[in-house]
């Protein structure tokens, strides 16, 4: 694992190198760049986190050999309703993929049937809508400008042509309309209601919108995939118990493997199971759910617990630090891992201050705000987080320090628009 200054004090990614060095010195010495460019550089992009070398030696193991369609035979895991593999061969997989959904229950402390084949969120989310919706359901959900997701109804995406997507909004604060929610939702009556975001900074009030969601006949389902491991720390309320299906990936504050995974009531489980295979996806990656796993496991212990407090900690004290030096922030603050810094009112857009931070050695993406005026691909803001450096070791004091060093690049980036006019 990397300490906060890049160093590593072990030998696992040089070794993987230079055995891929024997076969491909090309592949070899991409890698090898992109190792070095994450060493040594700061970190600060929300969706990322660098995982221990126990799940990256899982994904890189044997189980990535062989195919595995359907589900486990075995009667462990009993809600769901597809029983049996396409396979033979299937005794140790079947027994790692039911050894990995009881983890992630107990990560969660919850009774829910659970699908830990998903490729990514992307393809969760794809296969939650298919449990619950047909083509032209409508959705009710949070926009991309506001703070949610690609997969939440974005018109470019599969879930903004598929569905019939309306969004509810934030307030002049940036915080979940709630009265533009429930207004919406009493208008629309949509099948399904959709909670949780890839840019928000807030806590998220599930009962709430649980009770909507019923008020009018809705399905209720969350995304968590960005505050997961906030849940499962107790940093952040839980949707167990609120939400008829919950999504999320295993890579961000979970600090595992890039996949998805799906939990769902267990009057759900079938549907659920039946969209991620045979619907939208064929054999699981087996190495990819050993990953999957290894992190559940690491995130049952206390350590895991720390980390994600002081991943809040760092977020709450890097934030003040902006704000300190006067900048705008999205609804004025953070109460997990990111948040968002509103460039508006600058000559320079959120692109520019991400390609200048890139020169710097400093990670972190362009971003939308609430009423944004420039387009997606300049935007007025920068969406920041703290859970791959304090993975690191960066407390606060570091942060406020990288703080200061973006300052820098700010103000340099104000000077070279003012000269220009």
């Amino acid at each position: 694992m990397l300490d906060k200054y890049g160093n590593d004090n072990s030998e696992y990614s040089k070794n993987i190198i230079e055995e891929i060095k024997k076969t491909s010195p090309k592949v070899a010495g991409f890698i090898e760049k992109e190792y070095s460019r994450q060493k040594n550089n700061v970190e600060l992009i929300a969706s990322e986190n660098y995982c221990s070398e126990a799940v990256m030696a899982a994904c890189g193991s044997c189980l990535s050999w062989k195919y595995a369609e359907g589900y486990p035979g075995m009667p462990i895991d009993r809600h769901s309703g597809n029983r049996g593999r396409y396979y033979g061969g299937m005794k140790y997989v079947d027994e790692l993929e039911e050894y990995c959904c009881d983890l992630w229950r107990e990560v969660f402390n919850t009774d829910y049937h659970v699908n830990v084949q998903p490729h990514s969120g992307s393809q969760a989310n794809f296969a939650a809508y298919r449990a619950v919706l047909k083509p032209g359901d409508k959705v009710l959900a949070m926009s991309l400008d506001d703070g949610g997701h690609l997969t939440h109804g974005s018109s470019v995406n599969f879930s903004g042509t598929l569905y019939d997507i309306h969004f509810y909004g934030v307030d002049e604060k940036g915080y979940i309309d709630i009265e533009d929610l429930k207004k919406k939702a009493d208008e629309i009556k949509p099948k399904l209601i959709l909670a949780g975001a890839s840019a928000y900074s807030r806590t998220i009030d599930f009962k709430l919108f649980s009770e909507v969601a019923k008020s009018v006949g809705a399905y209720f389902m969350v995304d968590m995939a960005h505050i997961a491991g906030l849940v499962a720390a107790g940093e952040h309320i839980s949707p167990f118990g609120y939400a008829d299906l919950i999504t999320t990936t295993t890579h961000k504050t979970l600090r595992g493997p890039r996949g998805g995974m799906i939990f769902s009531t267990k009057e759900l489980a079938k549907k659920v199971d039946s969209a991620v295979f045979p619907y939208s996806q064929g054999g699981p990656l087996e190495h990819i759910i050993a990953g999957k796993a290894v992190c559940a496991e690491e995130a049952l212990t206390d350590e895991y617990k720390t980390y994600i407090k002081q991943v809040v900690k760092n977020s709450k004290a890097f934030c003040d630090e902006f704000k300190k030096m006067g900048y705008s922030v999205v609804t004025g603050g953070t109460d997990n891992h990111l948040f968002l810094l509103d460039l508006s009112s600058h000559e320079f857009t959120g692109k520019d201050l991400q390609d200048r931070c890139d020169e710097d050695g400093i990670t972190l993406n362009k971003n939308c705000v609430p009423n944004e005026k420039r387009s997606p691909v300049q935007t007025s803001g920068v969406r920041i987080g703290t859970a791959p450096m304090t993975t690191r070791g960066f407390m606060e004091d570091d942060f406020i320090e990288v703080a200061h060093r973006i300052d820098e690049i700010v103000k340099k980036l104000d000077t070279e628009k003012s000269s220009q006019k």
